[in-house]
């Protein structure tokens, strides 16, 4: 077996249904894992999952209960659990003059509770004694915006940053706790799925930007790599840290940002 070869692996990514997440969901099972989908999308997401010869779960990554749930299904789909992606996320742009409560609100329960949620009901499927029991690989997903000044987006910063702190401290609760589970995050640049291509209409509609072309000409300006990034880019750095060549790397941000955040 290659480093990267994921054969055997059974994996669950929230938010799978599509963009980031969906690219995150071919992508573990190109490289041979089984591959459970977890979306609010019910119809989107189980064509995904069929796609990829795998199974659709549904959930609320910010209902508990729900969690519960969805984890027993999809461990009892997989025959097991190896590798949770906590792709699941929302952004709202909103000057700081004119913060909605309720915007705010929502990403701080989808972005920050869902993941630390989802954290929470891996390690109790993974850890020994749990569902699965075998220990695995939790990848958090983050953003760019976590480690960068971007205005229009304070909370989904701030959220990111807390997705980063979780990241480490639950790295440091399963090393001292002995669950065997890795927890590393990404921070993902600016990619032209639909929630990116919203963030560049909607500053430029706050007034930051005169378009959101000038927008995303300031992104890349801002990258030394000098380009937007891809699904791809993302879903590959996703297969590293599920994967055996990440295996001495824990409780780490992983930057996939072509150098943005630097």
């Amino acid at each position: 077996m290659t480093d990267l070869d994921l054969t055997g692996r059974k994996a669950l990514v929230t938010g799978g249904a599509q963009g980031l997440g969906e690219g995150m969901a071919r992508a573990l099972a190109a490289a041979g894992a089984a591959v459970v989908i977890a979306d609010l999308q019910d119809d989107v997401g189980a064509k995904v999952a069929g796609s990829l010869s795998g199974a659709f779960v549904h959930l609320d990554t910010t209902d508990d209960a729900n969690w519960a749930s969805a984890m027993a299904e999809a461990v009892d789909r997989l025959g097991g659990l190896d590798i949770v992606v906590n792709n699941a996320g929302v952004e709202i742009t909103n000057l700081l003059v004119d913060l909605d409560p309720a915007a705010a609100r929502k990403q701080l329960e989808v972005n920050l509770l869902g993941t630390a949620l989802g954290i929470k009901h891996a390690f109790r499927a993974m850890r020994p004694g749990g569902a699965a029991g075998a220990g695995g690989t939790v990848i958090n997903v983050a953003s760019v915006a976590a480690t960068i000044a971007f205005p229009g987006i304070a909370v989904y910063s701030a959220t990111k940053s807390g997705v980063d702190r979780l990241t480490r401290v639950a790295a440091m609760e399963s090393g001292k706790l002995g669950y065997g589970v890795r927890v590393n995050c990404v921070y993902p640049g600016l990619v032209p799925t639909a929630m990116g291509a919203g963030l560049a209409s909607d500053v430029a509609e706050i007034g930051l930007f005169g378009s959101p072309e000038e927008a995303v000409g300031a992104v890349v300006e801002l990258t030394p790599a000098g380009r937007l990034g891809t699904v791809e880019d993302m879903a590959d750095a996703v297969v590293f840290l599920a994967s055996d060549a990440s295996r001495f790397v824990n409780g780490a941000g992983l930057p996939v940002d072509g150098g943005m955040g630097m």
